[in-house]
């Protein structure tokens, strides 16, 4: 003798309200054949509706056993059980549970999407039911554009895709007009005829007399089991081809289907609760905004802190008397002078130097007078320096031996003294000295912007033997040759003239040390800010969550209706997880975008230095978006997931 298709032995079905413990089904021993047209009816309350869902795994009995074609399900895990919804059960409720914003064709391909079959075979499976059910005409309606009658045929399609070896019909002409549910009995009749396994759950005696065989429930129990004699004739009809449940191309192809559904899930949600979707955005487009700009700003800045460092000579190393900057003792201290600058010339590592004396003096040119920066250097101070000529050139070593009355000055200088003229070979009265100007620089930005003060440079000679008579430097600056380390230069530097001094009554400065500086300065700024800006994400991902969590809510029915034709917890984890990620993402990206709006306005009031856009900084900004998308859309997801189906479909 065949085995049963479904057998329940001894089973029972308790639920707790409060401190009481009600019993909806007791002691049910009931075993269905494949090809039987049964009829489930008993009063409201009675415990039929609760049977169905247990013989559609979408419940679990509290006691007994429940075998589907031998398989014992008591045993069974949720994705298990979604396993046998899909590949054994179509389901035909009472509202139909379509949803409304899909058409009549996505609605009825949904369980093949779970099962993992490619899109073009599902879709023309689709299409081929709802044109056997007299659709044709109707396949790309939505549900509300469908009568109730044609609601329900789609529902009987769904229920078809995937084969519906076992047809579960709620009520399925409770909510029909009686033209209407005569048909609904009729393609009912016609499925049985063509070999399905109907279940009819109903209270109404006249929908009964259709079935083979009416079994009654009261008050949880099965009080008759009866071979209805008054049944219709059976007609042996063609079948309509079992789906391809099992024809999945690879698991890859299968698993990307059901991800493609979920993507597009996603965006239905998102266009059609477009402002709370933006609202839910805004934090994380406000945190991606201040990360990427911050880190752009710093970039920027730091960029333009090592420009104007290297622009002020590369490989520099400065040496000023005394302990350090700010030393009381250093204006006593005079021990730098020519010979020392002479020996510095001469090591292999320097590739060149020039001493610095400097002072304040009124420069007057005719009836022009203006107090500048005077300073007293070697002919190599505009190659140490990195200077650029405009007009003219710089003085040679024999102006600095014979102490040339020459002088070369700035931009600022040529300007407030030679407006209209031509200032090469024009007389310049520096302090009581008067000069011969011989070149006149570019215009150089300093570390911190244009420099609006006035500089002239003469002969160090000059200077200190015409105006300042001294015969010590105020500084040597040391230009380092290229290919050598700037620090192993600059302990060279100290050793040589601590020898020569007797004892170290100096000190160094180095681009490479202010670069370190300005390094360590800059990230730790950029490190606060983007902190505080990291707060706002935070907020950002706790405002998605929230957001989520009431989407869950709102979509309880939906993910009902998707665990009933056999989605997995995984598959809808996955849905919503893919809302969450997406609308970081489209946050994220807006976020960039207005970075970059930033820095274009920035660019217009800012003339200074530019933000400084990364590859690095822009794909960590989307990094970051997906992963607050995962991590705070992992809790909604995963309540959603957790729905009892039962509960879910009772939501409306």
């Amino acid at each position: 003798m065949d085995r049963p298709l479904l057998e329940l032995c001894g089973l029972g079905r308790h639920f707790v309200t409060g401190e009481q413990e009600i019993a909806v089904l007791k002691d049910v021993n009931l075993t269905i054949n494949a090809g039987e047209l049964v009829a489930i009816i008993g009063a409201s309350g009675s415990g039929k509706s609760t049977l169905m869902n247990i013989l559609g795994c979408l419940d679990r009995p509290s006691e007994g056993s429940y075998l589907i074609n031998g398989e014992e399900t008591g045993t069974l895990s949720g994705d298990e059980l979604a396993r046998l919804r899909r590949e054994y059960f179509g389901f035909i409720f009472q509202r139909y549970h379509l949803m409304p914003h899909l058409s009549a064709t996505q609605n009825a391909e949904i369980p093949a999407v779970y099962a993992g079959v490619r899109k073009e075979e599902r879709r023309a499976r689709a299409r081929e039911i709802l044109c056997r059910l007299g659709l044709e005409e109707r396949c790309e309606h939505r549900p509300n554009q469908l009568s109730g009658g044609q609601q329900q045929r789609v529902s009987i399609a769904r229920a078809l895709m995937n084969g519906g070896e076992v047809i579960l019909a709620d009520e399925p002409t409770g909510a029909l007009d009686s033209k209407s549910g005569q048909e609904m009995m009729a393609l009912l009749h016609e499925l049985h005829d063509a070999g399905h396994t109907i279940i009819l759950v109903t209270h109404d005696a006249q929908v009964a007399r259709h079935a083979e065989r009416i079994i009654e429930i009261s008050d949880g129990r099965i009080v008759s089991d009866r071979v209805n004699p008054a049944a219709p004739p059976r007609q042996r009809r063609q079948r309509l081809e079992k789906g391809p449940v099992q024809n999945e191309s690879s698991l890859l192809a299968a698993a990307w289907g059901r991800f493609a559904e979920a993507f597009k899930m996603a965006l239905i949600a998102m266009a059609s609760h477009r402002m709370r979707t933006l609202l839910t955005m805004l934090g994380i487009v406000i945190g991606i905004t201040s990360v990427v700009s911050v880190v752009a700003l710093g970039q920027g800045a730091r960029q333009k802190v090592i420009n104007d460092i290297s622009a002020m000579g590369t490989n520099v190393i400065d040496i000023s008397p005394g302990k350090d900057w700010g030393d009381e003792d250093a204006a006593g201290i005079q021990t730098l002078v020519q010979a020392d600058l002479e020996a510095l010339k001469a090591q292999v590592y320097v590739d060149s130097a020039t001493p610095t004396v400097s002072d304040s003096e009124l420069l007057r040119y005719r009836n022009v007078t203006a107090n500048a920066q005077v300073k007293g250097v070697g002919e190599q101070y505009f190659r140490v320096r990195g200077y650029e000529f405009e007009k003219g050139s710089g003085f040679g070593a024999e102006d600095v031996r014979l102490q040339a009355q020459v002088v070369v000055i700035d931009k600022n200088t040529s300007k407030k003294f030679f407006a209209q003229e031509d200032p090469i070979g024009k007389v310049l009265l520096v302090g009581s000295l008067p000069c011969r100007v011989i070149g006149v620089t570019k215009e150089k930005e300093g570390p911190f912007g244009n420099n609006q003060n006035l500089e002239v440079w003469i002969p160090s000679s000059a200077a200190m033997a015409r105006l300042l008579g001294q015969q010590y430097l105020n500084s040597i600056t040391v230009r380092v040759r290229d290919g050598v380390s700037n620090q192993i230069a600059e302990q060279s530097i100290i050793k040589l003239l601590t020898q020569r001094h007797g004892r170290k009554d100096f000190f160094t400065s180095s681009s490479d040390t202010i670069m370190k500086t300005v390094n360590k300065t800059t990230q730790t700024l950029a490190l606060m800010i983007s902190a505080i800006a990291l707060i706002s994400l935070v907020v950002g991902g706790i405002g998605v969550m929230n957001i989520m969590l009431v989407s869950v809510t709102e979509r309880t029915h939906e993910i009902g209706i998707r665990m009933a034709v056999g989605a997995r917890q995984e598959d809808i984890m996955q849905q919503f997880l893919i809302e969450s990620v997406l609308v970081c993402l489209v946050g994220g990206m807006i976020g960039i975008l207005l970075s970059y709006g930033v820095g274009t306005v920035f660019s217009i009031f800012v003339k200074s230095f530019a933000m400084k856009f990364s590859l690095v900084s822009v794909v960590s900004a989307f990094l970051c978006s997906t992963l607050i998308g995962v991590v705070f859309g992992f809790l909604p997801a995963r309540n959603a997931a957790r729905l009892d189906p039962i509960d879910a479909l009772a939501r409306e």
